[in-house]
């Protein structure tokens, strides 16, 4: 059952990353056709940026989930497959921890249930807590950066699904190569 959601989720991340990586793709053609032709738009380079900032961080959870991330793999490459099935898991206990860091830290960081206690009076929640994370808009889009912050909670929620997933699954064919 865990697995299967996961599963879905990772999907879902990797469909959402395909999407953006298309849309990345199109936003700087956009921007190589009207900077030649001498109308640039320059809110075209911050919302690629953001684009791609969020096809990193969904793609790098969809890994975790496919367990296709960057490793450093000369112990595990070397050990006996026992001890390569201690290795996975520590390092999968060592991914949750830091996911459940993630979400610790989203949580400190957006404050939702002061947000909430205000009324979701944005004013009333800078002058309560000092976090001025609701009111910062982006530079040439003039939307709120919180939006594309968001991302970070995905990320930290998917990371905790998928980590946790391996965490309390048993071996994987993976283990035993």
């Amino acid at each position: 059952m865990l697995y299967r959601a996961s599963a879905a989720w990772a999907r879902m991340e990797l469909l959402a990353a395909a999407v953006l990586a298309v849309c990345v793709t199109l936003l700087i053609l956009l921007n190589v056709v009207t900077r030649n032709i001498g109308q640039a738009l320059f809110w075209v380079d911050e919302l690629a940026i953001y684009a791609m900032i969020w096809m990193t961080f969904l793609g790098a959870s969809a890994a975790l989930h496919h367990r296709s991330s960057v490793s450093i793999t000369l112990l595990s490459d070397v050990v006996r497959p026992a001890a390569r099935r201690v290795i996975r898991k520590t390092v999968d206990a060592t991914v949750f921890a830091f996911s459940l860091a993630m979400l610790w830290f989203c949580w400190r960081w957006f404050l939702p249930l002061d947000l909430a206690q205000t009324g979701f009076d944005v004013v009333a929640f800078q002058g309560s807590t000092f976090n001025f994370i609701y009111a910062e808009p982006t530079l040439t889009l003039g939307v709120p950066k919180y939006l594309f912050w968001l991302v970070m909670w995905l990320f930290a929620l998917g990371a905790t699904l998928h980590s946790a997933t391996h965490l309390l699954s048993g071996t994987s064919p993976k283990d035993a190569t």
